[in-house]
């Protein structure tokens, strides 16, 4: 498969310390120019089924059609109906296997588009940017805690360590439709971006995360290596999804 012109990515999942299974999934896809990652939710396996399907979905919607010579805003279209795809998939298994209900994932997805990198989200999956020594949050998360930030009842230091931190707000398998966050960044040569589950996020502060960044970042397998140990090291509670994307020159 040819290369994407506009980057150099890598991706890797790891179990951590505490959990059994894997229930997260990525896909780095360097022809279609997709780099994603969904964290599953639900018992009995349920949750490794909804992430596996919701990357399989959007993989396949976003190749149906080429997406070279698109606009930014069509890509951004496109994506959102990829991960509604998923979402449609999730719901459909649900009702066939109703020992799976209750099952779901979050999702957070980058399309390259030219110059423009088109983001998706759903969930409290992340995605960052690296921009010289700056490292930018891109996304809000869908999640109980950060609403209360949001509102002021609770600091980010307090989210952090906050025992209801993990509980989403929107996720996909919730309903028939799911609204998905959208943006649209400028890809400058050198910027690093990030997506990483909550794995990572939830063990690893920004300050931690953009220190390891600029240690690796014209070495996106390494950085992901790094990234991953870091939350071992820190505890490792739960499973550690990160794919680091760099522009090229």
């Amino acid at each position: 498969m040819s290369e994407d012109p506009s980057a150099i990515a890598a991706g890797m999942s790891d179990v951590g310390r505490c959990r059994q299974a894997n229930q997260d999934q990525f896909v780095v896809d360097v022809g279609l120019g997709l780099y994603a990652i969904a964290d599953g939710m639900g018992g009995h396996a349920a949750g490794e089924v909804a992430s596996a399907l919701a990357i399989a979905a959007l993989a396949e919607s976003l190749r149906a059609e080429p997406l070279a010579g698109l606009e930014a805003t069509q890509v951004a279209e496109r994506l959102c109906g990829a991960i509604n795809d998923g979402n449609r998939r999730i719901c459909e298994s649900i009702t066939s296997r109703p020992d799976w209900r209750g099952m779901g994932t979050t999702v957070v997805a980058l399309v390259t588009a030219g110059g423009t990198a088109v983001f998706g989200h759903v969930g409290d999956s992340r995605a960052y940017r690296l921009r010289g020594s700056e490292l930018e949050l891109l996304t809000s998360d869908h999640s109980w805690v950060n609403e209360q930030v949001r509102l002021g009842l609770l600091t980010h230091e307090q989210a952090q360590r906050h025992p209801m931190r993990n509980i989403v707000t929107r996720a996909l398998g919730n309903q028939t439709r799911v609204d998905v966050d959208v943006a649209e960044e400028p890809m400058r040569p050198g910027d690093v971006f990030i997506l990483c589950s909550d794995g990572l996020s939830g063990m690893v502060p920004d300050a931690e995360i953009r220190e390891i960044a600029l240690d690796h970042a014209a070495r996106p397998r390494a950085a992901c290596r790094a990234l991953v140990e870091r939350a071992n090291a820190n505890g490792g509670e739960d499973n550690i999804t990160v794919v680091v994307l760099r522009c090229r020159a």
